[in-house]
């Protein structure tokens, strides 16, 4: 570790010279040669799995649906610099009429405009992460109750009664306690909302707990400040709810087809991490509870980036279709292929996704320049090292017959759907944070 500088001294640069006798390696110029060519050798192993999409007499979907979130944390200029977070989501409905008219590479913005026009709900709530404490109390205990208002009030509860609906699985007679978690005024682990209560005291500490405090926002957060951490579960949280919200109505529609009839996407994977995994059982049960009374429910989640996209980008030049008249193709990743090709590990601790991923991933290369990553589920997870295949995954054959219907080709591997669902949750740095920042301060 090199010296720091003083106001007397300079920093001690690196030595530019301590590295030249390792190159006289012939295994070092080989590793500087191959890091510098833009070749990689695909193996036949990492093009295993991969076949045709046979959709010959498969109806697409009728309907879609999509979400997608953003969030902005904003600093004053004053001192102490105080900090907020401004987060929103969007769920928007897709005229597939409207859309079969659009043209895929230069799509015209009026009718990007007309789809978007009176098709989406927004949500939107701006959090406390630093230096702010209202008469109210903490910054911890303004964050717990902004939560739970945002949710019970915003669209008069409606995504607050899917998160009782999936906590307490509303869809079936018996309903459930909701997970144990731990308790944020004492820290000690209590047992779960008795079924559809909203609020429990503390076994321990007497103190009030909300559903809400189940999801686990506060084990992020200390008295007096909260990570942005918080502000992405969040978004994340609400992307699940939005989408699960329209779930839940078409559940409940008159038109029992009308639920599987629609695909319902969401932008990123299909996975809650860390304590906010505690949904994931919920998600996976209620999908499979459709699967056996014969309701499908057709969900994707698309990666833009990360490992997998990474992965896919390195193999799409050698797979098919290599021309527009040739067919879709896709690769169903199971558990094993995902630890030995994509992360490339001796051995995992957990198998793969067993806590955290509702979803299974898949390639899928729709024609030579759109190939992407998505989430299909497949309802109760299987700790199998070939695990799944294309018939574990729900609603397979009619998702891939959708997805040439969906694609941009204003970049790589776009939906139409999500690109859509983005421009009306985005926040941008610039000007957004700017009006943002203003607002801060004008309330201050």
């Amino acid at each position: 570790m090199a010296y720091n500088s003083s106001s007397i001294s300079p920093f001690e640069t690196a030595s530019k010279l301590g590295h030249i006798n390792v190159i006289e390696s012939e295994w070092v110029q080989s590793l500087v040669k191959e890091f510098e060519s833009n070749n990689y050798e695909i193996s036949n192993s990492e093009k295993q799995g991969w076949q045709k999409a046979e959709l010959d007499g498969i109806s697409s979907l009728k309907y879609y649906w999509a979400v997608d979130g953003s969030y902005v944390s904003i600093n004053s200029e004053t001192k102490p610099p105080k900090e907020v977070s401004f987060v929103k989501t969007a769920l928007i409905s897709i005229d597939k009429s409207k859309l079969e008219n659009i043209d895929k590479d230069e799509p015209h913005p009026l009718q990007l405009q007309d789809i978007m026009t009176n098709s989406a709900v927004q949500h939107a709530t701006v959090l406390p992460l630093k230096n702010i404490k209202t008469a109210m109390g903490s910054n911890y205990d303004a964050v717990r109750y902004i939560i739970r208002d945002s949710l019970k009030i915003d669209q008069k509860g409606m995504f607050y009664e899917t998160l009782k609906w999936l906590v307490y699985e509303k869809w079936t007679v018996n309903l459930t306690s909701s997970p144990d978690f731990q308790c944020p005024h004492c820290d000690k682990e209590i047992n779960g909302l008795y079924p559809d209560k909203d609020q429990k005291n503390c076994e321990f500490c007497g103190k009030e707990v909300f559903l809400s405090d189940m999801l686990g926002f506060h084990l992020d957060m200390n008295e007096e400040s909260a990570p942005d951490s918080v502000s992405s579960a969040y978004m994340l949280i609400m992307e699940h709810l939005m989408l699960f919200t329209i779930i839940r109505l078409l559940w409940a529609h008159n038109d029992k087809n009308l639920v599987t009839d629609t695909l319902f996407i969401k932008d990123g994977p299909l996975t809650l991490r860390s304590q906010y995994s505690k949904l994931v059982p919920k998600l996976r049960s209620f999908l499979e509870y459709a699967k056996l009374v014969q309701r499908p429910i057709h969900i994707i989640g698309q990666e833009k980036s990360g490992v997998f996209t990474d992965h896919l980008s390195k193999l799409s030049r050698e797979l098919e279709p290599q021309d527009r008249k040739q067919p879709m193709h896709f690769s169903v990743l199971t558990h094993e292929y995902i630890r030995k090709e994509v992360y490339r590990t001796p051995g995992l601790m957990n198998a793969y996704g067993k806590r955290t991923n509702w979803g299974e991933k898949m390639y899928v290369k729709v024609d030579p320049n759109s190939y992407l990553v998505i989430n299909v589920p497949t309802g109760q997870y299987q700790d199998i090292n070939n695990y799944p295949q294309k018939s574990d995954l729900i609603g397979l054959p009619r998702i891939l017959a959708t997805l040439p219907e969906l694609i941009s080709h204003r970049y790589t591997g776009a939906l139409f759907p999500i690109e859509l669902a983005n421009g009306i949750a985005s926040m941008s740095s610039y000007p957004s944070s700017k009006i943002l920042q203003r607002f801060l301060e004008a309330s201050s």
